[in-house]
């Protein structure tokens, strides 16, 4: 896979110290002069293992992502004030160093909030007791924001882009909605520190009270399939459906409910200023975290959908959170998860150490389906991003749809009437079984398609005028070495007309090894998803069944209340000890790497302790409870299970996916493959 530096790189003799040039408009990033289209994935180096980095890297590189972002949380590093830690997996500059390696771009989201579902939102407790406002323009709270920022520059420094170093990018604090002069002085104080870099960002939501100047930050936008966040305990509530249709306004009323009244903070779809920058994201949901009270089952076709609608829209930087998962670091004084009981950021309860957040990359590194769902929308981006990023979006298929609305075909159309254009198709919606769209005629260019039935759940991308071909009901994947390869999309028979009058009807995938025309190659979509793939997903190991047995009984059940955020509380320390406990032995085969440790189970909520300390949890929602058995430490040959049952009318939201019966059960145990298909 080339990576964004590697696209740079030859389009410059650029050396370390002549870094190319990195640039803006209100279209899109520009290396060099060159428009590209970066896809931006979302890792927290402090919550991995740092020998783990490099690998994991180079696996979101093979999945198709271009830059990197990751928090520096602030409690991760001053947990204690005044002890700085900056060793083992909280080494900063360590990560950026393997970053520079694999050559990854990297935008720092410095804080000093982040959220990141991390206690007080990365804020330490000790800054509560500072006597002033937190995330304010005070001088109290700006020095404090000082400190850290030096520290994170110590980290830093020599690692800039200008210096020949990954660091492209930074985001001061986050969802952020007082006035943007507190933004610009954190800026100020990164500048005056020495951070000097391309461009600067923020989130762009909610609305901030006054603005920031323009050009100062870019504001870059998201949207969520579910979210963990919400109060509700009921399926498809929200308004998360409209991620799922294509409109021309950049804000969503779904992101952070917990936090923002939208209905008095309402997004303004054509706020002037925004419409000045380039339409970029940084939070797509790759997956959804669980809460205590609320437990998402995320579909990888959430994840496609999103990105092609964002895409279809007229988005030109795609940034997913998360797209890797991981695990929350021990804490000294207390434990790093964000939950009720704590000072800030006080709205949910989540798991005490599993942070995997069913992302393309699990908490171990485990690949799941939307890792290679996504990776042809990827490479498509890479190789036709200069084609792309100039094209107008426009919106013939309907805009401000009811939620479940099956009347007419989601589609959009980004286009340069001289130089050709894409149709964007998206006939899904999570939760709905959307129709079959028959005898649909799509136009772009003036160029109007064969009418054609669109399958349900079908989400697509067709060119027009683009390399030659006047139109395809194929979609565009990768150009390499002269090459050209289109994936076929199910349900839909691929018709390719040439511009010079050639068209191939009903045309059958041949793969990579034979061209269907010229230089073009048509490949099934499970091909298209592993092109170029490097690494291998078959299994490492074998699978194998492990032994378990119940050594206790379920004590009595807890009285599951409400904490001071409305929302069911999740069991103390005091409740765990009336869990059923099960003993898992281990062999030595299944304890190597890389071999992960399967749970298949139903009940409430789950634990796994080796040598009596908590390595692993989980919080019941349908899928198995993993954990990455080279993490255990040495010697390590049974595990204790903890599992507290789950009760009637329990004031949580399980998935369909998930078995509601109440009590527990463990099926069974197994070693499995690293890569989890």
């Amino acid at each position: 896979m080339l990576t964004l530096i590697g696209l740079l790189l030859t389009l410059t003799t650029a050396t370390a110290q002549n870094q190319p040039t990195v640039t803006w408009d209100s279209k899109s990033l520009m290396i060099d002069g060159r428009r590209v289209c970066p896809v931006m994935g979302e890792i927290h180096y402090s919550r991995i293992p740092a020998d783990e980095w490099p690998a994991e890297v180079k696996k979101m590189k093979e999945g198709g992502v271009t830059i990197i972002a990751t928090y520096v949380f602030w409690n991760h590093i001053e947990e204690q004030e005044g002890v700085f830690r900056w060793d083992g997996q909280r080494s900063l500059r360590t990560f950026l160093e393997v970053c520079k390696q694999e050559d990854m771009p990297v935008v720092l989201r410095m804080g000093p909030f982040c959220h990141g579902e991390v206690r007080n939102g990365g804020i330490p407790d000790w800054a509560f007791t500072k006597g002033c406002k937190l995330r304010e323009q005070n001088p109290v709270f700006l020095d404090l924001a000082e400190k850290l920022y030096r520290q994170i520059f110590t980290q830093v420094q020599g690692l800039q882009w200008k210096d020949g170093g990954p660091v492209i990018a930074a985001q001061f604090d986050n969802e952020y909605r007082g006035r943007g002069e507190y933004l610009v002085a954190l800026k100020r104080i990164a500048q005056k520190i020495g951070f000097d870099l391309p461009f600067y960002t923020r989130t762009g939501w909610p609305e901030l009270r006054t603005p920031v100047p323009y050009g100062e930050m870019l504001p870059l936008y998201g949207d969520y399939a579910d979210g963990f966040w919400d109060k509700e305990t009921t399926e498809g509530s929200g308004n998360y459906y409209q991620a799922f249709n294509f409109k021309g306004f950049r804000s969503s009323t779904a992101i952070a409910t917990d936090q923002f009244d939208y209905s008095q903070n309402a997004p303004h779809p054509t706020t002037p200023s925004s419409q000045e920058y380039p339409y970029f994201t940084c939070e797509l949901g790759g997956g959804m975290a669980t809460a205590y009270h609320r437990r998402p089952y995320v579909y990888p076709e959430d994840a496609y959908s999103m990105a092609l609608v964002k895409l279809g829209s007229g988005s030109n930087l795609l940034g997913y959170y998360m797209y890797h998962g991981g695990t929350n670091p021990e804490g000294v004084l207390h434990t790093m998860n964000e939950c009720q009981t704590s000072p800030g950021t006080a709205n949910n309860d989540l798991p005490v150490m599993t942070y995997d957040f069913q992302a393309p990359l699990g908490e171990y590194g485990q690949t799941y389906p939307q890792y290679y769902t996504l990776r042809p929308l990827h490479l498509f981006m890479h190789d036709w991003g200069e084609t792309l990023a100039p094209m107008e979006a426009s919106f013939p298929g309907p805009k401000d749809l009811k939620k479940g609305e099956d009347t007419q075909l989601r589609w959009a159309v980004r286009e340069d009437r001289e130089k050709g254009g894409f149709i964007f198709v998206n006939n899904y919606e999570r939760f709905y079984q959307l129709s079959t769209k028959k005898d649909v005629q799509l136009e772009a260019c003036g160029v109007k398609l064969p009418k054609m039935s669109i399958p349900s759940g079908c989400m697509a991308i067709f060119p027009v005028n683009i390399d030659g071909i006047r139109y395809a009901t194929g979609q565009l994947v990768a150009r390499r070495e002269g090459k050209t390869y289109m994936m076929q999309i199910p349900g839909i028979p691929t018709t390719i007309s040439m511009t010079n009058g050639k068209t191939l009807k009903n045309v059958k995938p041949r793969g990579t090894a034979k061209p269907v025309y010229g230089n073009l190659y048509l490949i099934t979509k499970q091909e298209a998803e592993r092109l170029f793939l490097n690494h291998q997903d078959s299994p490492a190991v074998p699978e194998m069944q492990l032994t378990f047995k119940k050594v206790k009984e379920a004590g009595p059940l807890r009285t599951i209340v409400k904490g001071k955020a409305k929302v069911a509380e999740a069991p103390s320390e005091q409740d765990w000890q009336q869990a059923t406990v099960y003993q898992i032995s281990l062999s030595s085969l299944a304890a190597q790497a890389p071999t992960l440790l399967s749970i298949d189970y139903r009940g409430d909520c789950a634990r796994l302790y080796a040598n009596g300390r908590l390595v692993a949890d989980n919080f019941y929602y349908g899928r198995p409870f993993l954990y990455g058995l080279w993490r255990l430490p040495e010697g390590c040959t049974a595990l204790e299970l903890r599992i507290l049952p789950l009760q009637p009318d329990a004031p949580i939201y399980l998935p369909r996916e998930a078995d509601k019966r109440p009590g527990e059960e463990v099926f069974r145990v197994r070693g499995l493959s690293r890569y989890v298909p």
